[in-house]
């Protein structure tokens, strides 16, 4: 049964809220109702926040992970070793990694993991650009840090066989990640001990 709004504004801002992952109508509704109780300024400067991250963030042009700027702090901060790449799906992903304090280089986002079944193929993903800054970078070792899923071995055999010809070590981070669990709900000990004990990938 269809609930029933006394305002038609009021559906509309829980149909949107409703749009977003993991919120049902009924969580949409709160959030609504939460915001209808607050001041008129705090509403406006959160939605402005949320329009000005919508229209002014840039995604870094050398690892594809989110900034304020062309480059990111992390590739632009001359501190970290920019002979270690680290390969991750997703921003997540990054942040992840970066909270266990293990990992001094550089990322890589690819943006998704191939899946034939979800359409998404190599040519979707940022693999080619991954493949020309090995190339065109004094690169010693690319790692894999992809999801212990199907999708996530699939996609490391692809940049593996990819990367072959550059001649640079591939590793891929240790297994004490349950296969079949995503990356950034690993806890940070573990990620971290992973990203430490990782292992050379020998596809």
């Amino acid at each position: 049964m269809l609930q029933q709004y006394p305002s038609r504004l009021l559906e509309q801002a829980v149909q949107e809220f409703s749009r977003l992952p993991g919120i049902g109508r009924k969580t949409a509704l709160r959030l609504v109702l939460h915001l209808l109780r607050q001041d008129t300024a705090d509403v406006e400067r959160f939605s402005g926040a949320v329009a000005t991250m919508r229209r002014e963030i840039k995604f870094c042009r050398v690892c594809h992970n989110i900034s304020d700027a062309d480059i990111c702090p992390i590739c632009s901060d001359k501190r970290r070793d920019a002979a270690t790449i680290c390969v991750v799906e997703n921003i997540q992903d990054v942040m992840a990694i970066e909270n266990t304090q293990q990992f001094h280089g550089l990322y890589h986002v690819l943006g998704g993991l191939i899946s034939p079944m979800d359409g998404i193929g190599p040519s979707d993903l940022e693999i080619e650009s991954l493949v020309q800054r090995v190339s065109e970078n004094d690169v010693k070792e690319v790692i894999l840090a992809l999801s212990s899923t199907m999708e996530g071995d699939t996609t490391n055999f692809y940049i593996f066989r990819k990367l072959a010809p550059t001649a640079v070590d591939v590793s891929i981070i240790a297994r004490g990640i349950a296969v079949g669990n995503e990356l950034e709900y690993t806890d940070e000990v573990t990620l971290g001990r992973s990203i430490i004990n990782r292992t050379p990938f020998s596809g």
